[in-house]
């Protein structure tokens, strides 16, 4: 018994030992799970921090600076831009915008107030009145009005600004200094802290119109628009600076003054090829053709050197005014536009001004008319499909190809001619044959080799490339057309550097409108300069068509620009557009030379698009006495002055020395000796005054009145029509009239030349003895 109850109550010991094993091990188990899942929370927020930490710092980084700081942006200077002699075209002044603190301003005016309240508090516990209080009303209006008139702005703007639940608020941008500085002066005075100013910048363009679609302009935010502006605007921009203003844990922004600025970093300057001075010139005549003969379709001109591609100008005209591109500068266009329904303005406005921005030299093509002829010849002189000695030209006025009757300019025909010739005659049945002996293959060949099927490759934004008839599509009649310059469509800037390829040793170059960059420091970061493509022809070939086309000015300089003293090569083109149901027949007056001709340092280009047929439309008539003004006055500038031969001596026009001062009878000796006659008027011993002035050029033979005494005056004559009369017929006319002459385009001796222009309208009246300019055309169109 005893036993069996020591053996129970083993048992049963033994069972109650075994239930707190069992709850220890449970709870191991339990304690283990747990830990694992904690350990793996840990490793994954620890994989979470990294990623935010390390991986994505830069995301969070900004969410975090975007709840703890407001920025604003600094414009950086905008760099200059400088034409080849220094001269600004482009350039950021320093202006200010005017902001406000709204939120400051409020607070401002509520301390005010409570001040007042103060002050009334203590004075009515003193049994006093409240003195220096400050009427908030009154200074409120004060202060809209001030700002109102100084920033040019609607009162209720001003007034609806200081209700912005904000720190920051720009009242007006672009504020001239001296206005900042009196809106600064105006709030340290009364002693308010709400407003402020911040530097910005604003772009001028000091020459207004001049080189317009070259430059280009900047829009509202600063950013490069159209021309180099837009071209180089990586360069011209700089780095922004910015300013980090403090927020509050709740994320409101405070006050403006407290904050941190990082300056901005100026953009870099252009130093241009372009001369401002040639520019002007260019633009001048330009404007002066277009009006003359009512260009309807603008006009383009270029003025660059052929032997490197730096572009000395380069012009577009009607131009604008890139201080305000926006105006339609145009004053014929202006007044059609002012003509029209409400309805269609706004469509025509925004069509008028889109052309007017662009850069016709380059965005726009054209059949080049005869201008293109030299391309022809430069490929078959290279190729020696003619023989300059041998070769024979007959014209009957049109030549039959395939199909086609194909017509010259003279209908009547030039008959048999040299090569020579046929060029001077700008002949186009002898340019189809010499077409045709080149070929389809070499003919296209050329054509890419010269650059005209491709684009320039010019540092200026939306340059097209030519459309010329493919090689595998051409036909024999395309082949005939091609060659004097009727089937294809070039820019003008593909046809001036096939041009110069032709001129300057054979060598395809590519223009170029930048010379250099420098950086704020004056360090150059980019330069450029002559790039050649390729050689289209030979150095000999070329000089052989630097001889014909001078040749071609010498033999007809009332068709070309011809400048007694200098050595000048050039080529008219007139270019027909067919009628099509929109327009009816027009025409592309063009004309293109090069100086001095045996070792070119500039070519100049200028074409009118579309001039009024009933004026006038070759260009020998339309362009070429513009082109001749131009190099009169280009080429003693660019440091190219004329040599005479004795047989220029003999014809050449005089210019009359300064005579006033001098003893009358020493005046007639020198006048003597120029071959002048003279009028001497009073019976003084020394000349007083004198017409022509001095400086004035005539034709030898021609009159100079001295006057001799002081109550003398001048008389005063009118001028009379002498257009259409032969050189001997006007020089009648106006010596019978008391006037003189001095001729351009021509001799005496060109029986066939008759006046186009007179300087002076009929019916002027001028001094006695005054010179009026004629300008000279033959009686035969070559274009």
């Amino acid at each position: 018994m005893a036993l069996r109850q020591l053996k129970d109550q083993e048992h049963e010991t033994s069972e109650k030992q075994k239930v707190p094993l069992s709850a220890t091990a449970k709870m191991r188990r339990r304690t283990g799970v747990a830990g694992a899942i904690l350990m793996a929370f840990c490793i994954a927020a620890a994989g979470k921090l990294f990623k935010v930490s390390v991986a994505d710092n830069a995301k969070y980084e900004a969410l975090a600076n975007n709840y703890h700081f407001g920025t604003m942006t600094l414009d950086a200077n905008r760099g200059a831009i400088y034409d080849a002699n220094g001269t600004a075209l482009a350039w950021s002044a320093t202006v200010y915008n005017v902001y406000i603190d709204p939120k400051l301003y409020r607070e401002e005016m509520d301390s005010i107030a409570q001040s007042n309240q103060n002050k009334k508090d203590k004075a009515s516990e003193n049994g006093e009145e409240a003195a220096n209080l400050v009427d908030v009303d009154q200074l409120h209006d004060s202060i809209v009005t001030f700002l109102s008139g100084k920033l040019e702005i609607d009162a209720q703007k001003i007034e609806d600004s200081f209700q912005k639940d904000n720190r920051y608020y720009v009242l007006q941008t672009q504020v001239e200094k001296d206005v900042a500085d009196e809106i600064t002066t105006y709030f340290d005075q009364l002693n308010l802290t709400f407003i402020g100013t911040e530097a910005t910048t604003r772009r001028y363009y000091p020459q207004n119109e001049l080189a317009a679609a070259v430059i280009g302009f900047t829009n509202g935010d600063g950013d490069g628009q159209y021309g180099l502006e837009y071209q180089y605007d990586d360069y011209l921009a700089g780095v922004d600076g910015r300013v980090i203003s403090a927020q509050a844990a709740n994320g409101e922004e405070m006050p403006y003054r407290y904050s941190t600025t990082y300056e901005a970093e100026d953009g870099a300057s252009l130093y241009l090829t372009l001369d401002s001075t040639l520019q002007y010139y260019l633009e001048k005549s330009m404007d002066e053709m277009v009006q003359k003969y009512e260009v309807k379709d603008r006009a383009t001109g270029i003025i660059m050197n052929p032997k490197t591609g730096a572009i000395y100008a380069m012009a577009t005209c009607p131009t604008f005014d890139l201080n305000n591109p926006s105006e339609i500068y145009d004053a014929t266009k202006k007044e059609e536009l002012a003509k029209l329904p409400k309805e269609e303005y706004q469509d025509a406005y925004l069509e008028a001004r889109e052309t007017q921005w662009k850069n016709k030299a380059i965005s726009e093509v054209n059949p080049p008319g005869s201008t293109f002829k030299i391309v022809t010849t430069g490929a078959a002189l290279e190729e020696k499909v003619v023989n300059l000695e041998t070769d024979s030209f007959y014209c009957s006025g049109y030549l039959q190809v395939q199909d086609a009757k194909i017509g010259c300019s003279k209908t009547s025909g030039h008959g048999a001619q040299t090569f020579t010739q046929a060029l001077t005659n700008s002949c186009n049945p002898a340019f189809m044959e010499i077409g045709l002996r080149l070929g389809i293959d070499k003919f296209s060949y050329y054509l890419q080799g010269f650059g005209l099927k491709e684009k320039t490759g010019v540092d200026l934004p939306g340059e097209v490339a030519g459309v010329c008839v493919k090689k595998d599509t051409m036909s024999l009649v395309d082949l005939a057309s091609s060659a004097f310059g009727q089937a294809n469509e070039l820019t003008a800037l593909e046809l001036i550097t096939a041009y110069s390829a032709a001129i300057n040793g054979g060598e395809l170059i590519t223009p170029y409108v930048v010379d250099h960059v420098t950086d704020t420091n004056g360090n150059v970061v980019l330069q450029n300069g002559k790039k050649v493509k390729r050689q289209v022809i030979s150095e000999e070939t070329s000089k052989t068509v630097r001889e014909q086309l001078q040749a071609v000015v010498d033999n007809n300089p009332t068709h070309n620009a011809y400048i007694q003293g200098y050595k000048i090569g050039g080529k008219s083109g007139t270019a027909e557009i067919r009628a099509t149901q929109d327009i009816d027949d027009d025409y592309v007056s063009s004309y293109c030379c090069f100086a001095p001709a045996d070792d070119p340092e500039l070519i100049m280009l200028i074409q009118a698009d579309y001039p009024d047929p009933s004026i006038g439309y070759y260009g020998s008539q339309v362009v070429t006495p513009y082109a001749r003004d131009i190099m009169e006055e280009i080429l003693p500038y660019m440091g190219f002055y004329p040599e005479y031969s004795s047989e220029d001596y003999d014809t050449m026009n005089v210019s009359v020395p300064l005579l006033t001062n001098s003893d009358t009878e020493s005046a007639k000796a020198t006048l003597d000796q120029l071959g002048l006659t003279y009028e001497v008027v009073g019976s003084g011993t020394s000349v007083l005054s004198q017409s022509p002035t001095t400086g004035t050029n005539m034709a030898k033979g021609g009159k100079v009145i001295l006057y001799t005494e002081q109550t003398t005056q001048q008389d005063l004559v009118t001028v009379p029509n002498v257009v259409g009369m032969s050189l001997s017929e006007a020089n009648a006319t106006l010596t019978n009239s008391g006037l003189n002459y001095t001729a351009l385009g021509g001799t005496s001796e060109d029986s066939s030349a008759t006046v186009r222009f007179q300087s002076a309208a009929e019916g002027t009246q001028l001094a006695r003895g005054s010179t009026v300019t004629l300008t000279l055309v033959s009686g035969e169109v070559n274009d």
